[in-house]
């Protein structure tokens, strides 16, 4: 008795992850794929810490995607542990999207990353122009053509994140390198992160917007507690702390008699509002942990393993 299954009706489904240096429009990127916010963007580099996996459904597929931070030249021990995070990722995963945008020059940065994928050899690698909304057509057409004499790539794809232009060959093409699976996800969910570290995400992301360029590395989110109220079932109460490493950074978060803060709650509060569909009580406080991204065991309390 032969097999009478076609390959059109096998389903496919496994893990990709975006690299690139970072602000390169890897969370972006993957926001659009999935089609709703769960990895936090921010205009400062450096805003992704965990893998946050972003699932993508289509009929005969499931694109789990990996987010990882942005490779770079470690300078910390936080550095090391998110270059070491990211290089583990990229033996684990099915296909690896490289994103290079449209609208910069190929700088050392982009060639370190590139070096670093040639030695993953099983793994194929689909290079993705991002930002393509930002540039014209003769920048995109010369960076397509520098981005093909870094590496040889499976595929280099333009696409624009904002605009959504191509972001269906994109999927297309990262599906068609997972291996025939059943679904890992039920269909329906979006993402596998535990609510409490996607809310620590948004506070984080709403306390980032507008400060100065040195406190992106500085800023740790821990959500201590979150729950429904008692007696009540339309409000949940978040209690959250943030953590930067010097008294002058607490300053600055702060702000003037506390405005800036004061802002940081509302506008993440109204992001854990619509993430989790229900009315929120935020109790923001902050810390000072003294140097916390040199400190094996702070890292570790703040949720950066080994």
């Amino acid at each position: 008795m032969g097999s009478v299954s076609s390959s059109a009706t096998k389903f496919r489904a496994g893990f990709a992850c975006f690299v690139g240096r970072p602000n390169v429009g890897k969370s972006t990127l993957m926001n659009a794929l999935v089609g709703a916010k769960v990895a936090i963007t921010s205009s400062k580099p450096q805003t992704t810490r965990r893998a946050i996996r972003g699932i993508v459904h289509r009929p005969g597929a499931q694109l789990v995607v990996v987010d990882t931070p942005g490779l770079h030249r470690p300078r910390t021990l936080l550095g090391e542990r998110l270059d070491s995070l990211v290089l583990s990722t990229l033996t684990e995963v099915d296909v690896i999207g490289f994103c290079v945008p449209a609208d910069e020059q190929i700088g050392r940065g982009d060639r370190f990353i590139a070096e670093k994928l040639a030695a993953v050899k099983k793994t194929p690698v689909v290079a993705v122009l991002t930002k393509c909304d930002l540039a014209d057509r003769e920048q995109i057409a010369r960076r397509l053509l520098a981005v093909s004499e870094l590496a040889d790539f499976a595929e280099i794809i333009p696409v624009s994140a904002e605009s959504g232009d191509r972001l269906d060959v994109l999927a297309d093409q990262l599906i068609e390198r997972l291996p025939e699976s059943p679904p890992l996800y039920p269909d329906g969910e979006l993402t596998d992160e535990p609510e409490q570290m996607l809310v620590a995400e948004l506070i984080r992301e709403a306390a980032l917007e507008g400060v100065r360029d040195e406190l992106p590395h500085s800023i740790a989110v821990v959500v201590e507690e979150m729950g429904p109220r008692e007696g009540r079932d339309d409000l949940l109460d978040v209690y959250a702390h943030m953590f930067v490493e010097r008294p002058s950074q607490k300053a600055i978060v702060i702000g003037p008699k506390g405005a800036r803060l004061k802002d940081v709650g509302t506008r993440a509060r109204a992001q854990i509002e619509a993430l989790l569909g229900t009315r929120v009580y935020l109790d923001l406080r902050i810390k000072v942990a003294k140097d916390w991204q040199r400190d094996p065991k702070q890292l570790r309390r703040l949720g950066f393993y080994d």
